[in-house]
């Protein structure tokens, strides 16, 4: 038996649905009461996972307070650390009492940073330097875990996708798809950055493995699809997908900053202009994995979902 918390989300309803077709006893694990899964409350260092976790061999965790554009809480960071990294604690320590074997904390690759240099990708092994609320609580999150196993045995995996895609997404990337359906011309076309993605379905197809793999426990992976883009790039495919045309003007990245500077979109300038590479190989592996998905199928099955 594999537990999901998170089950009603967006990646942790796909690796419930991974899991059933990989033939595996699933117990869905969510926060208020859904038919067919398990209810546990409030995600924090005193949540009740007991009737969650009984029977269970191993656990996926997917349930998290994710990274919010507007922030409304006025301590962030205390709101991102009582449900990240202290309820991460506290689901470790009581799957090691009830003697689930294995913990797979989907984690972030936020841990890593914001941005990569030229030719010089994400590795599981870099220093972390997370530069945010959210980034910084999943750094804790995986320091919780690592420490429950250390003092119980219970075995900890920890995966950190970067963006993850797939039908039903929503912030940037649906913003980025309703742009492009109004045929309106974008000035991105200027950019030559780098960006990793990770499909829904192949990041539910890792975390799978990662239930099961002898060779993963102890572990930190960082997961993609292995076929980076640019910020063009990634706008054709889309139209390509919706059926539209990729409109594109060559404004200076210099000119993008002091627009976002001036409008108070800095960060989301950032994510559109700079790259963020990720050295999945080592995943690829030590798990004897390849994603099933590749960027374009990926992509169109995005729209494809989305639309239906």
């Amino acid at each position: 038996m594999i537990a999901v918390t998170g089950a009603n989300g967006f990646v942790g309803a796909a690796v419930v649905r991974a899991l059933a077709a990989a033939g595996h006893a699933v117990r869905p694990v969510t926060r208020h009461a859904v038919p067919g899964s398990v209810a546990v409350g409030d995600i924090g260092p005193k949540t009740d996972w007991s009737a969650a976790l009984n029977g269970v061999d191993a656990v996926v965790h997917c349930a998290a307070r994710v990274h919010v554009m507007n922030e409304t809480e006025a301590d962030a960071m205390a709101a991102f650390r009582a449900v990240n990294a202290e309820g991460a604690r506290r689901l470790a320590q009581q799957c090691a009492g009830a003697g689930v074997k294995r913990l797979v904390l989907v984690s972030s690759i936020k841990v890593n940073g914001e941005a990569t240099k030229p030719g010089r990708p994400f590795r599981a092994n870099d220093a972390p330097a997370p530069q945010d609320a959210y980034g910084q609580s999943k750094w804790e999150a995986e320091q919780a875990l690592w420490n429950v196993c250390e003092q119980t045995g219970l075995e900890g995996v920890v995966v950190r996708p970067p963006l993850v895609y797939g039908p039903g997404v929503r912030a940037n990337l649906a913003r980025l798809m309703r742009l492009i359906e109004t045929g309106l011309p974008l000035p991105l076309g200027g950019i030559h950055n780098r960006r990793s993605l990770v499909a829904l379905g192949n990041l539910s197809h890792l975390l799978v493995r990662c239930t099961q793999h002898p060779s993963a426990a102890g572990k930190t992976f960082l997961v993609s699809d292995a076929q980076d883009l640019s910020t063009p790039e990634l706008i054709r495919h889309l139209a390509d997908a919706l059926g539209r045309p990729a409109r594109l003007l060559p404004v200076p990245i210099g000119l993008l900053r002091l627009a976002g500077h001036i409008t108070g979109h800095t960060a989301e300038v950032a994510r559109l202009v700079d790259s963020l590479q990720v050295d999945s190989t080592a995943t690829r592996a030590e798990l004897d994995w390849t994603p099933p998905l590749a960027v374009a199928e990926g992509l169109k099955t995005m729209v494809q979902g989305g639309r239906a």
